[in-house]
């Protein structure tokens, strides 16, 4: 496996549904969940052992039973479809039956409103959606949608486009979508949504709505492995990013650590949105998507194996040099020289911002090791010219010249710190009008020292 792959392993330590007595207190962070019901006409219908909307009113009432005791959470009810009759078909039958409240309280509430709603209508959940969004007080909480339904957009909005709004907005987090009974068609419309859950039976629906609210209420940990090379967990003291894998906005910044026994330290996380790493090394990480599984602890790995480049020259002068991957022309970061620098291991290629440039190619950089390289103490030439001109200080090669410095009719003299050898300075006086009078001298810099090069 070379460096540019990711490695992602996603685990948990237990296996059954988390209770909600643990609620996501850590951060005591408010919570806010909309319940948003389809109680369209196609609700009517029957499904196993009752009649949709039935089961579903029976379900969540369940489900609302057990977060009366969850602080710093409140619950409110959406209703759509329920306030006018098919046909003709209402489009803005949309209604905030339960306003936001504290779980104790609006959880009886909707527990007696759900009791009599009448699936009678059409199906507006684009509309649903947008209103909905709305109808949390401030986005300064946790936000939820959950989206329950059983049929497709019915009135000519896009409820993608609204969703996808909202949530690059921040004002609602990703919507949870529960579908009951969809047409095998249908399906597809809702993953653009948010995260979509399809019930075939009134049994998969109520572990859904458990996996569902165990997203917004459970505790949730993660932990980060920085493997090198060989898969050991090694490396640490990355600076991590994690990003909403949806609107690519940054959700947590951290320094990656070690605890005292040697292990990577853990984070509580956000389990609604799936999400990527970005390992700040260069050059960078990045992870591939993953979800994070609620109320578990999670385990995520990147393959991050790094070593030390310096490169050391014995001067004051405040040299930079340029590191690149293997040929590719793009840079890749500028360091100064003798400031070591941790790389990922891989090849490089080099480029010294010296006068002349120095290369160096097919730099290998191995974990968990320094490469060194040493350059040679410069000298100092001061070029005195006889007048203002024009002409160029040359690098002499075994078989050519070539151009490092120009000279330009500005000033007479010229102070240039070199790396050691041999050099050519060509100068034509300013005034001077043929050719003939073009000037060449030859000089050599030797480490540390220091000459004068008068053109005469």
């Amino acid at each position: 496996m070379t460096i540019k792959k990711t490695l992602i392993i996603t685990l948990f330590a237990f296996s059954s549904i988390p209770t909600f007595a643990n609620s996501f207190e850590v951060n005591n962070e408010k919570n806010r969940i909309l319940f948003i019901v389809d109680a369209s006409q196609s609700m009517l219908g029957r499904w196993h052992s009752g009649r949709k909307i039935d089961i579903a009113r029976n379900l969540l009432s369940v489900i609302l039973d057990s977060l009366k005791n969850i602080e710093n959470l409140e619950i409110g009810l959406r209703v759509y479809g329920h306030q006018k009759g098919y046909p003709p078909q209402d489009c803005d039958d949309s209604k905030l039956e339960v306003n936001f409240l504290p779980a104790a309280i609006s959880s009886e509430r909707i527990i007696n409103k759900l009791k009599m709603i009448r699936a009678r209508g059409t199906t507006p959940i684009g509309k649903s959606l947008e209103e909905g969004a709305l109808d949390f007080p401030d986005n300064n909480s946790r936000n939820i949608v959950i989206l329950i339904t059983d049929g497709k957009e019915e009135c000519n909005m896009n409820p993608c486009a609204v969703s996808e709004m909202y949530q690059r907005k921040g004002i609602i987090l990703k919507p949870f979508v529960i579908g009951i009974g969809l047409e095998n068609d249908w399906k597809n419309e809702f993953d653009c949504i948010g995260k979509f859950f399809d019930a075939s039976n009134e049994n998969e629906f109520s572990n859904i709505l458990n996996i569902v609210i165990s997203h917004v209420v459970d505790n949730t940990t993660l932990q980060v492995n920085l493997l090198d090379n060989n898969y050991n967990n090694t490396e640490t003291n990355i600076n991590l990013t994690f990003y909403d894998s949806f609107t690519n906005t940054e959700k947590y910044n951290y320094v990656h650590t070690m605890n005292q026994l040697g292990n990577p330290d853990t984070m509580y996380i956000d389990p609604i949105m799936d999400y990527y790493i970005v390992a700040h090394t260069i050059p960078e990480v990045k992870s591939d998507i993953f979800e994070v599984v609620p109320g578990k602890h999670n385990i995520v790995s990147l393959i991050t194996p790094q070593g030390e480049l310096e490169v050391k020259m014995n001067s004051k002068n405040d040299y930079q040099y340029i590191i690149r991957k293997q040929n590719n022309d793009s840079t890749l970061f500028v360091n100064k020289i003798n400031n070591t620098k941790k790389f990922l291991s891989g090849t490089y290629d080099i480029e010294l911002l010296t006068l002349p440039r120095m290369y160096f190619e097919d730099v290998k950089i191995e974990q968990n090791t320094k490469t060194t390289y040493t350059i040679p103490t410069p000298g100092i030439a001061n070029i005195i010219l006889p007048s203002k001109g024009y002409g160029g200080l040359y690098l002499k090669k075994t078989d050519k010249i070539e151009l490092i410095y120009p000279i330009e009719a500005k000033k007479t003299q010229h102070k240039l710190t070199l790396l050691p050898g041999e050099y050519k300075v060509i100068f034509k006086s300013k005034n001077a009008k043929q050719y003939i009078y073009t000037k060449e001298e030859n000089f050599k810099i030797k480490s540390g020292s220091s000459q004068i090069i008068k053109i005469n």
